[in-house]
């Protein structure tokens, strides 16, 4: 029947109540039905943002690439270097950044549909024949296909790369969108490589550090616009496992504190170091996470800030917090991240406030810690 007819729906569905034994109902609806553009158009308009209805245009937020056009920029770049890329989508070619790929190589690309689970199995298959696997995916949709991560991939050191999308909060979308919990289910696989972006151009270098690593290997970036670093178009790679210090504290007495970031959270913590005059590590890589690193900033510090846009149980301020405990280090620590709920919908910049995760937010926490200690 006709999804949009509401009146032969209700009817139809009133009288199968009424109908004994098993029954199957096919409703048939069109995606965007009764706004032209949405019509000529569906995938613009899977997940949109405000828009002016007079004729479908959403205002720009910035004029700054987005994270996704950066990944299909690098993939495409990639691809043109080695023949064996093959590339991976669970049915979000447009969403994942997949389009100037498939149409450049269309052989060497794969929509598997909506089956994550598939995409991973898939993935380990080709890359049991020699080819180089790239899948991109949603990180909340990479949930759906833990076990297949597990058993399929990591657990034959297979040469796979996730490219995950949308990791961290992801406004509009709400909370089954949201990539929250990544990090955490990621980093106690063993053989994962996992790595956060906190710019445009460490995204890229990213992408290619985990291509080239021997074995499984994770790079998650956000939704939306990077930060205007300017891109460099080279293939270059990152030394794995190795953080980045960006700021040392000044300070030649008081408290003294150390922030290790990752990956969005980089910015805010900069902005919130200037105020407390702390020093600031770009951490880049969960796993494996840069033990002598941490070493250094807690025997130089007071006290020991982690943050993330990510669950905070179990996510990368444990990791931290498991390295100084194996180290038999003290530093009084606070770990900042994502709250242990479900967060709604909601203005991406407003939901991070609400979590404490802006630079306000992260200035308070610090001096109510150093308050106490």
């Amino acid at each position: 029947i006709d999804g949009h007819d509401i009146d032969t729906l209700v009817d139809t569905l009133t009288n199968i109540r009424a109908l004994e034994g098993m029954q199957f109902l096919h409703i048939v609806t069109q995606k965007g039905k009764g706004f032209e553009p949405a019509e000529d158009d569906p995938n613009k308009y899977h997940g949109v943002n405000k828009f002016d209805r007079t004729n479908g245009v959403a205002p720009a937020n910035s004029s700054n690439k987005t994270y996704t056009q950066v990944f299909s920029d690098w993939l495409v770049d990639m691809a043109d270097s080695d023949n064996k890329l093959v590339a991976i989508t669970p049915a979000m070619c447009d969403g994942s950044g997949l389009n100037a790929f498939s149409d450049k190589y269309p052989d060497r690309y794969f929509d598997v549909g909506i089956a994550e689970q598939h995409a991973l199995t898939f993935a380990a298959g080709m890359a049991c024949d020699g080819l180089k696997p790239v899948v991109a995916i949603y990180s909340t949709f990479l949930q759906r296909a833990y076990d297949q991560l597990i058993h399929d991939i990591a657990l034959q050191d297979l040469d796979v790369l996730l490219a995950i999308d949308r990791a961290g909060l992801v406004g509009a979308d709400g909370p089954t969108h949201a990539g929250s919990f990544d990090l955490a289910y990621l980093r106690c696989i063993p053989n994962m490589m996992i790595m956060a972006a906190s710019d445009e151009n460490e995204c890229r270098q990213m992408l290619s550090t985990g291509y080239q690593h021997q074995g499984p290997a994770a790079v998650r970036y956000p939704r939306g616009s990077s930060r205007g670093v300017e891109t460099n178009n080279t293939l270059e790679t990152l030394i794995v496992g190795k953080g980045e210090i960006i700021k040392r504290t000044s300070l030649t007495d008081g408290k003294k504190v150390a922030i290790l970031a990752f990956g969005t959270m980089v910015a805010p913590s900069i902005k919130a170091a200037t105020n407390l005059n702390a020093s600031v590590v770009n951490m880049r890589f969960i796993k494996p996470i840069d033990v002598a690193l941490i070493e250094e900033m807690a025997k130089m510090h007071d006290l020991i800030v982690t943050t993330e846009e990510n669950s905070l149980m179990g996510g990368a301020g444990s990791a931290v917090m498991e390295a100084m405990q194996t180290l038999n280090l003290s530093t009084p620590t606070l770990c900042l991240g994502l709250p242990d709920t479900f967060i709604e919908h909601g203005v991406h910049e407003t939901m991070l406030a609400q979590c404490g995760l802006d630079s306000d937010g992260i200035i308070n926490s610090i001096r109510n810690k150093l308050s106490s200690i």
